[in-house]
């Protein structure tokens, strides 16, 4: 390493460790000459390093935003995934808090331009409770549209837009990510109705709608897709009969699994789905509880399967393996 090389990561240091040096300390500490610092200033901002001056008797320099780690170089793409990846890593348990901290550092070293664009995603989205079923292909999304979108919520802008090949003009208000994938929440123009769109189902128009006065929604943004997800876009749906009171049943599940309705006070009904016949076997047969299931005739089918491969598996005959219910180990 050179000696001006090594002089420059020594100066970078000393501007990272406070907030703010003269530039008779800064010439102290590296032993050299005040103007041997702000030469070397000038190559550090010739590098990218944002080093804020301030001139007068001495002169004063201060790291600006964005001089933590070198610069950080991502395409459009690239920093909008990284914000995806940390904003859904934040509803996952044990490491809320620290995915926040690096998103928020992320922020402070990307350009301006990316960071606009990372911080609205942020303050555009929310996440739903998280999906177990692994056996389901992933939409693909645009991370491009993502940006578009967060920007349209920041901005109060309109959207007009191709829907299921149905034109609509739309007021967003919010990005919600559930069971991996992302909802637009806002108000269709036409109908009046506030409505959850899959983000992988929706074609932006050019140009785009009129620039609206945004209105609070009367409910809960996220549980509101969940709802309304639950209702209409699961590819199976099931209503079980359960033999517990519903106050019993809402404690035991996880939001994402439906909803509960009460029936008397022995019993309710859980009205359910998901993208499979075996994840709503999984979810119910998670409950702890007996529950009666009589349509779809196919989650019938697979339940009638697994009572029989589960009884098979517990039958006091079965010691091929060398093991028995018996056995001492």
């Amino acid at each position: 390493m050179s000696t001006t090389a090594g002089r420059l990561l020594a100066l970078l240091g000393l501007l990272q460790s406070r907030a703010e040096w003269t530039g008779p300390e800064l010439a102290a500490r590296l032993d050299v000459t005040d103007r041997t610092v702000r030469n070397d200033v000038a190559r550090l901002r010739e590098l990218g390093y944002p080093v804020d001056g301030v001139r007068g008797p001495g002169g004063r320099y201060r790291l600006g935003v964005g001089g933590k780690l070198p610069p950080l170089v991502l395409d459009d793409e690239e920093a909008v995934a990284i914000a995806v990846g940390l904003r859904s890593a934040s509803a996952v348990a044990g490491i809320e808090e620290s995915s926040a901290r690096a998103l928020g550092k992320l922020e402070y070293v990307l350009p301006d331009r990316l960071r606009r664009q990372v911080a609205a995603l942020r303050s555009a989205t929310s996440a739903g409770p998280a999906n177990t079923n692994s056996n389901v292909e992933d939409p693909a999304v645009d991370p491009a549209l993502l940006t578009e979108l967060a920007a349209a919520i920041r901005d109060h802008q309109g959207l007009r837009c191709w829907y299921r090949e149905e034109p609509r003009e739309v007021e967003p208000v919010r990005l919600v990510a559930w069971q991996r994938r992302w909802y637009l929440v806002g108000r269709d123009v036409g109908s009046g109705r506030w409505q959850p769109f899959r983000v992988d189902w929706l074609e932006l128009r050019t140009p785009g709608g009129r620039r609206f006065v945004p209105t609070e929604p009367p409910f809960d943004l996220t549980e509101f897709v969940v709802r309304e997800v639950a209702r209409t876009g699961w590819a199976v749906h099931a209503r079980i009969v359960v033999h517990a009171p519903a106050e019993e049943v809402l404690a035991r599940i996880n939001p994402a699994v439906g909803t509960v309705e009460p029936r008397d006070d022995a019993t309710s009904v859980l009205v359910t789905g998901g993208d499979s016949i075996e994840t709503v076997a999984v979810w119910i047969g998670m409950l702890g509880l007996d529950f009666t299931v009589r349509e779809p005739q196919g989650l019938v089918d697979h339940l009638a399967a697994l009572s029989r491969r589960y009884a098979a598996a517990v039958r006091d005959d079965l010691t091929g393996s060398g093991w028995s219910s018996t056995s001492n180990g």
